[in-house]
């Protein structure tokens, strides 16, 4: 049913985007191209966009759940240098548009098309962004930084993707638009208190610098007895839509919220967070996460609360939204 939901999901945001395609694979030939440049999308990327990730993954190969049909072991293979796929299952196979008529359940190869792009038109080139020798993204080349209201349809499946409610998406975050070597990009943009952007889209993490912590006070009042710290920006996402949805409780209506957007930033955070009487730790279930915890509370004592309790089987917030458990 989750990837029935997924795949609806994603037929609703391409024709919204696109619209009614033409009925035959002969009346597409005349844009050929078109087909070329879309067999050439990586697989893994592909099924990361809409929401499917491997389970087991080497150089060569990726394995998953089939992504269109109840699939308790996984027997979807990926070949990475050929960009095709078998299912030992089914004994299918093919490339991204034959996995495309099986996902949208559909022969019609020029809507198959426009699907495939609709579903996860970020993974147009231009999202990309140039990695240095030592992995660092090269953010200090962006030029022609635009900030704009979240509305880019690609972006708002990239959120939904991960679980977010896209109310609260759209109200929290922004869309920037930039270019770097030339070329342009576009991504999600979450504001940190010196007036840069952590930034995200399927295939890209990094920041417009300049690099600080984001503070999100939601209450009128001069002094807030409680507030939040998360790691990242999607963990505080994920915390609001877990709270919309019921499944955590707040303790009361008077709440700000701290984001580090890097455990390395922990030492900026110090400061603000000590006028609080209660510091609700929602960081990554991992060595990092706790140590940060664990730091926090030799500095600020009691006040210093870890939430780890409310998902002990995953390793963040978002994970848990998505009901995403860690592998023992």
């Amino acid at each position: 049913m989750r990837n029935q939901y997924r795949m609806e999901i994603s037929l609703v945001y391409s024709e919204a985007i696109y619209g009614k395609s033409m009925s035959n694979r002969n009346k597409y030939q005349k844009n050929s191209m078109n087909i070329a440049q879309i067999k050439q999308i990586d697989l893994v990327d592909y099924l990361k966009a809409i929401g499917f990730s491997p389970t087991k993954e080497s150089a060569k190969s990726a394995w998953y759940h089939a992504p269109y049909r109840e699939d308790r072991t996984p027997s979807f293979k990926v070949n990475k240098d050929k960009k095709i796929w078998y299912d030992f299952g089914t004994a299918q196979s093919g490339d991204i548009i034959d996995l495309a008529e099986l996902l949208y359940q559909s022969k019609d190869v020029s809507r198959l098309l426009k699907l495939i792009e609709g579903a996860a038109p970020a993974l147009a080139p231009r999202i990309r962004t140039p990695i240095s020798q030592d992995g660092e993204r090269l953010t200090d080349q962006f030029r022609n930084i635009k900030v704009v209201n979240l509305n880019h349809e690609a972006l708002k499946s990239y959120l939904q993707s991960r679980g977010i409610d896209l109310d609260i998406g759209e109200c929290e975050c922004k869309e920037v638009h930039y270019s770097c070597n030339k070329k342009g990009y576009f991504a999600v943009a979450f504001p940190n208190i010196a007036g840069g952007y952590e930034i995200r889209n399927p295939y890209f993490k990094g920041c417009i610098a300049p690099k600080d912590i984001s503070i999100i006070q939601k209450s009128d009042r001069l002094r807030v007895h409680c507030c939040c710290l998360f790691e990242g920006f999607m963990d505080y996402l994920s915390y609001l839509t877990l709270v919309k949805l019921g499944r955590i409780t707040e303790g009361g209506k008077s709440m700000d919220y701290i984001v580090l957007n890097s455990v390395s930033n922990v030492s900026r955070a110090i400061e603000p967070i000590k006028k609080y009487e209660v510091i609700h730790c929602y960081l990554d279930n991992d060595d990092a996460g706790r140590r940060v915890v664990d730091s926090l509370y030799e500095l600020l004592g009691d006040k210093v609360q870890d939430m780890f309790a409310s998902y002990p089987l995953y390793k963040d917030l978002n994970d848990f939204l998505r009901n995403k458990k860690k592998i023992p």
